[in-house]
């Protein structure tokens, strides 16, 4: 029996809705836990301290790239715009983690902005900007914590959008990409993909285009070392080791959820090559995932280094379904999504959202601890420490780098433990030990450990 070509139709938009209505409901659940956490005082990651120290910083005018144990790796404008905001919360953690949520709602919104503008339909938009949200929730904590990543994202995807309105808004566009550098200096994939696009498709567009952000860039660079005194690219290239299995897990992770859309990029780029909006998404899906792979070899680095891979793909996936046949759009949506499926639900009891039980209750006696011991303290999860009021953080995990492979010595540090300098001291294990052997064995000599929980280990002198 031959189904007729109408109920095809009929079949693969119901498959289609129910798609997009799973998605939209795993996204809503996720979206709801993370907002739910947003106030509460749970360290979410050692980033959102290191984060509120620098904003603190940058309201106060201390200095924003010291050269003690604190490492400042990053660009400086998310700082001040925390900072300012963190001066009417209250707490500059709880205006990052509103800032990133504002930054998460405002790239999801640009997904469907930039789809519309492609001509791609409503529903079809829809599951791209879903398939990247339900993405991001589920496979990283970044949603809502306290990190400029999707700050940085929503400016440069508002720049694009700019570019693909019928009268080209050449600089303004060139602002927001260079803005979203200054805010995360990672964010080269979508910048790199406009000018070279728009010297395609209008050599003397790309040309202001690349030339304009080329003059904002330099002027940054330029204003940050007469304000700031600092050589600003040499500061973000901070030691870092670099090796094969950061780059097995970490495309490893981002291809087990999103692995389907690639094949759908790859098929629309070979279909429709010469269509100007698959080409810009095709080629901006290409240089994201080959700068992510490029920084998953190195330590530390995180899931969001794939998060323009994920923006520029669900592109690809909302513009793949408008160049199917009506029968197709159902099929492809679920073959699109079904990986993530998967992944959600392999990953839902194990995910690396902290917010719990134990978190809720253990968290406050851990910053207690920290703040009942007076002077000094060492915290390698720097939220600790800053809910705690403690100031001259030491950044455990870059100084760690950088001792790792000579670039400095662990002399000063060893002092400071030697004499006990640190009132108490909060690791997130002993095994592993992330600031190595001897510095290890320092330790031990002149601290004890009085307590252990969900955050780490925690110790005061002997």
């Amino acid at each position: 029996m031959t189904i007729p070509g109408t109920a095809k139709d009929s079949l693969s938009d119901i498959l289609f809705k129910l798609v997009l209505m799973a998605l939209a409901f795993a996204a809503a659940s996720l979206l709801l836990r993370n907002v739910v956490a947003i106030a509460v005082h749970i360290p979410r990651d050692p980033d959102e301290g290191w984060n509120a120290y620098l904003a603190h910083a940058a309201m106060t005018g201390a200095p924003l790239y010291p050269q003690g144990l604190m490492i400042n790796n990053y660009p400086p404008l998310s700082f001040y715009v925390v900072g300012a905001l963190g001066s009417i919360t209250g707490d500059p953690i709880l205006a990052g983690r509103l800032l990133s949520l504002a930054g998460f709602v405002a790239a999801a919104g640009s997904i469907i902005v930039i789809l519309r503008e492609m001509g791609v339909t409503v529903l079809a938009a829809l599951f791209g900007s879903l398939f990247f949200t339900t993405g991001l929730l589920a496979a990283s904590d970044y949603v809502a914590m306290d990190d400029p990543q999707l700050l940085g994202h929503a400016l440069q995807l508002g720049g694009l959008s700019l570019l693909l309105q019928s009268r080209r808004e050449i600089v303004p566009a060139a602002l927001a990409m260079a803005a979203g550098l200054f805010v995360k200096h990672n964010l080269v994939a979508l910048p790199l993909a406009a000018a070279l696009w728009l010297t395609w498709q209008d050599r003397r567009d790309g040309i202001r285009f690349a030339v304009s952000g080329l003059v904002l860039c330099v002027a940054g660079l330029v204003l940050a070392r007469l304000l700031l005194n600092v050589n600003l690219i040499t500061a973000l290239a901070s030691s870092r080791i670099w090796a094969m299995k950061n780059f097995i897990s970490g495309t490893g992770q981002f291809l087990s959820w999103s692995g389907t859309t690639l094949i759908a990029a790859a098929a629309l780029a070979w279909r429709t090559s010469g269509d100007p909006a698959v080409r810009l998404m095709t080629l901006y899906a290409g240089i994201a995932l080959l700068v992510g792979g490029v920084f998953a070899f190195g330590d530390g680095v995180d899931a969001n280094i794939f998060f323009d891979a994920a923006i520029a793909l669900s592109l690809c996936a909302g513009l793949g379904l408008r160049n199917i046949p009506k029968r197709w759009v159902g099929p492809l949506a679920l073959f699109a999504a079904l990986p993530l499926a998967l992944y959600l639900e392999k990953n839902i009891t194990t995910s690396n959202f902290p917010f719990s039980e134990s978190f809720a209750r253990e968290a406050p006696q851990d910053i207690g601890f920290v703040r009942v011991h007076p002077g000094p303290a060492l915290c390698e999860d720097l939220t600790l420490c800053f809910w705690a009021g403690k100031e001259d953080p030491v950044d455990v995990f870059n100084l760690s780098e950088a001792i790792a492979i000579g670039a400095r010595s662990d002399a000063e540090l060893a002092h400071l433990l030697e004499t006990q300098y640190f009132s108490s001291i909060a690791l997130s294990s002993m095994t592993p030990f992330a600031l190595g052997p001897h510095l290890k064995s320092v330790l031990l000599a002149h601290y004890r450990t009085v307590r252990q929980d969900d955050n780490g280990v925690f110790l005061e002198r002997r």
